[in-house]
């Protein structure tokens, strides 16, 4: 079967926390005999930083990020048997939802694929005539790669008529152990873009500890943190390439994961980098939300801090041994439950259980 899938980009993840997932998940289903093409507009300067050049599994669009291009792009849905609009393609979102379903098959699945679901659906709380509650009718399913019965029910009551979470995973060629880089070395490592829905919490759950524990390390990488204040014993490394982010994951004695404040309040929203940093047997310290213990035993297998004191609580009384313990941990517990293999085996029953009931009806 034919994907056509218009995502914000799968050769760049600059300025782009889906592109992990694109790839995780769309090359699993790519093994499984679909037959993908993604379609992605040049803007952000994402094509000036790509990390990957278009893959073989997959082929890539990439079209200009003006209106005449986006309907190019959107009338090429008409040759494919799903068709997949994501959220946050970053250009024109609501005319290419319209002109993608406009043009899709009548007999195609049509999918809506939400990576940021609480701020999707905080916009359709906002404003009742919102294009994509407009557009529910017309859309066969949403999936979401987090949030959980929350999301569902959310996304039902506004009309969708069902919503399947299909979380992130870990694609073990990307993601896996590899020897520490001294360059990397710390205490206690955070990787994430500046947000406004993130900052304050980086702030409790990251700097507040680096000032209280002035005889560690901390490393912060991302982009946008320049001029941020922070305590001396924390050194600030701006954007890690993706090619430099199992070192960055194995080398610190631990890695924070931080939730976006909507993310947090959802909970059910492993974000990328969790699996990411399980996958390369990282000791992982993370923000509480609910449905954790979904994906990973609490103490175990990944370590729970509720606030601030409580990351500088854990962090003093870990041990270089109680940390690559626990990272061992998280990654059989990723390589057993959580690749995107599994996740694209349950995509893939999705998507020719919807086949069957569709034709089962037109007879």
């Amino acid at each position: 079967m034919k994907i056509a899938f218009y995502g914000s980009s799968l050769v760049s993840a600059y300025w782009n926390g889906a592109a992990t997932y694109y790839r995780g998940l769309l090359k699993a289903l790519a093994a499984r005999g679909y037959d993908i093409t993604f379609y992605e507009p040049n803007v952000f300067d994402r094509q000036k930083n790509r990390d990957i050049e278009p893959p073989d599994w997959c082929r890539v669009v990439v079209y200009e990020g003006t209106i005449p291009a986006l309907k190019q792009a959107a009338s090429l849905s008409a040759d494919a048997d799903i068709v997949c609009k994501a959220s946050g393609v970053g250009f024109e979102d609501d005319l290419l939802l319209t002109e993608v379903l406009t043009h899709a098959r009548e007999d195609a699945l049509k999918i809506f694929w939400d990576v940021d679901a609480p701020a999707t659906l905080q916009d359709i709380r906002m404003s009742p005539d919102h294009p994509l509650r407009r557009a529910l009718g017309e859309i066969d399913l949403v999936l979401t790669y987090g949030g959980g019965e929350p999301v569902i029910q959310a996304y039902r009551a506004v009309g969708a008529k069902d919503c399947i979470p299909v979380y992130n995973a870990l694609d073990p060629e990307t993601h896996h152990p590899v020897p520490s880089e001294p360059r990397f070395a710390a205490s206690l490592g955070f990787l994430g873009n500046r947000l406004p829905d993130r900052e304050e919490r980086v702030e409790a759950f990251f700097l507040d500890p680096a000032s209280r524990l002035q005889n560690e390390t901390f490393l912060l990488g991302g982009s946008g943190w320049e001029g941020k204040a922070m305590s001396p014993n924390t050194r600030y490394i701006g954007h890690v390439s993706t090619r430099d982010h199992n070192a960055f994951n194995a080398t610190p004695k631990a890695v924070l994961n931080i939730s976006r404040a909507s993310m947090a309040q959802t909970g059910f929203s492993p974000a990328t980098r969790v699996f990411e940093a399980a996958g390369a047997a990282a000791c992982i310290i993370t923000d509480y939300w609910d449905g954790i213990d979904l994906f990973f035993t609490p103490g175990e297998e990944i370590l729970v801090a509720r606030d601030g004191p409580d990351v500088a609580d854990i962090l003093t009384a870990l041990t270089p041994e109680k940390a690559a313990a626990v990272g061992q941990r998280a990654l059989a517990k990723v390589l057993d439950k959580h690749t995107y293999q599994d996740r694209a085996a349950a995509v893939d029953e999705l998507f020719r259980r919807r086949f069957t009931d569709s034709r089962e009806a037109a007879e």
